[in-house]
């Protein structure tokens, strides 16, 4: 029987962003194959990791390039980002936690590239007039992973509804928690 790597990672990444802590026998058992099989593809915890991390920048760089950042206004590719990452946000949120990965020199080079590419979004949207210049535009990419992260959790433990993501991240990214007052 051949074994469908990539296939491998989706049920990896789909089991490890609601139990990070699950073993290598749970993994195995959710991709639906043995556990020495899953030794064959990945020697270990630690490779399993790195292949996801591949895998997750290759999702979110897939992502980056659907919502067209340089096209529309920055509010409007910043909508379509957040709505295109929903998919890979759990594996977002497994991936930023895992410190192995951002240990020592052998840090992946795509996290460079993707947090280029969105502080060059947030740096349009403040040229443009459109996002606030008081905060750096690497703070607001940072901000933004941890809103995707935290909507990944919060719908996967049903606390939100899947269809409030999007909306959810946007709007507080975008008008912060801060309630503003009507003048009477």
């Amino acid at each position: 029987m051949t074994v469908d790597r990539e296939q491998v990672l989706r049920s990896a990444a789909t089991l490890l962003s609601r139990k990070a802590t699950a073993t290598m026998d749970e993994v195995a058992k959710s991709a639906g194959i043995g556990r020495a099989t899953l030794h064959r593809h990945f020697a270990g915890r630690e490779a399993l990791v790195r292949a996801l991390e591949e895998f997750g920048i290759s999702e979110f760089e897939r992502a980056l390039d659907a919502a067209r950042l340089d096209e529309g206004s920055a509010t409007d590719a910043l909508r379509r980002f957040v709505a295109g990452s929903e998919p890979v946000a759990g594996l977002l949120a497994f991936l930023i936690t895992e410190n192995q990965l951002f240990e020592g020199a052998e840090m992946h080079d795509g996290w460079d590239r993707m947090d280029a590419r969105i502080a060059a979004l947030f740096q349009r949207g403040q040229s443009e007039g459109d996002f606030r210049i008081d905060l750096t535009a690497n703070w607001l990419t940072d901000a933004l992973y941890g809103l995707l992260s935290s909507g990944a959790w919060a719908i996967q433990s049903g606390r939100v509804a899947a269809n409030d993501y999007s909306f959810m991240i946007v709007e507080l990214l975008l008008g912060g928690c801060t309630r503003r007052r009507t003048n009477p």
